[in-house]
């Protein structure tokens, strides 16, 4: 195992692993399942909520991957499930490189064994508010040639950390590397219109170890500084460039979603 792998403990609930149990995973542990389980009991679409989510990170990748991006820096990339980063991006080109990067141990170790010795992929254990320290590593600046535009993806997890001068400066230094051409992609959890609800999930979390901070569109707005938004903007997470009929009670979903390009 990876010197920069602490161990896993499953007794320890993980904001990685109760996204995991969300999608129908199966590497979480009964502690991460039973924050699941209470939050569906709280708010019963958060099992679709978060299928939306997976969906729209495929659409943006894909949106990416179609304007010439080759290679990917996914962020907070929690515990590898199906139709990865990778897998998506290179049904439209197959030479696309990606790096993930998580903080979570589970979410790092099987990274780490689906991706094999795929030379064209990565994984990194990382604080996203460390980008130095990211993007400072070899595997990052193996296969990432930051002077050619990336995509940077950042799909629920900011939600996860606080407001605070650590976050708004790797927010700055993400996109003071990033080249002209590159995007952002964000995902981020919200209150919508049941905010009684999601203020009792988001204390769930809390009370679990896995702070969840949500925002209004105003503060998720706010991490685009510096980048141009596409459109249709930032919106609610199935509205961003459907691949069908876009769906008609789209703010249930309470997630807003977005992509910005230098």
């Amino acid at each position: 195992m990876s010197t920069d792998q602490p161990p896993i403990d499953p007794n320890r609930p993980s904001a990685a692993r109760i996204y995991d149990a969300f999608l129908g995973g199966s590497h979480n542990f009964a502690a991460d399942r039973a924050v699941a389980a209470r939050a569906a009991e709280i708010l019963p679409e958060v099992t679709l909520i978060a299928r939306a989510n997976r969906d729209f990170l495929q659409r943006a990748v894909r949106y990416a991957a179609a304007r010439g991006i080759r290679q990917f820096l996914d962020l907070g990339s929690g515990i590898p499930t199906e139709r990865n980063v990778h897998e998506v991006a290179r049904e439209v080109s197959p030479d696309c490189r990606v790096v993930y990067a998580d903080l979570d141990p589970t979410a790092v170790l099987y990274a780490r064994h689906l991706l094999g010795d795929d030379e064209r992929t990565a994984i990194v254990r990382g604080d996203l508010q460390d980008p130095a320290t990211i993007l400072d590593r070899p595997e990052v600046r193996g296969l990432l040639d930051l002077d050619r535009p990336v995509a940077v993806l950042m799909v629920a997890v900011l939600h996860f950390l606080p407001d605070g001068p650590a976050l708004d400066a790797a927010l700055r230094a993400y996109r003071d590397t990033a080249a002209p051409g590159s995007v952002l992609v964000i995902s981020h959890a919200a209150p919508g219109g049941t905010p009684d609800l999601t203020d009792r999930v988001a204390d769930l979390y809390n009370r679990s170890g896995a702070p969840l901070v949500l925002r209004d569109a105003g503060q998720v707005a706010r991490f685009f500084d510096g980048w141009r938004m596409v459109e249709p903007g930032l919106v609610p997470g199935p509205l961003w460039r459907p691949d069908g009929e876009p769906v008609t009670d789209a703010a249930r979903y309470l997630t807003l979603a977005g992509v910005g390009e230098r």
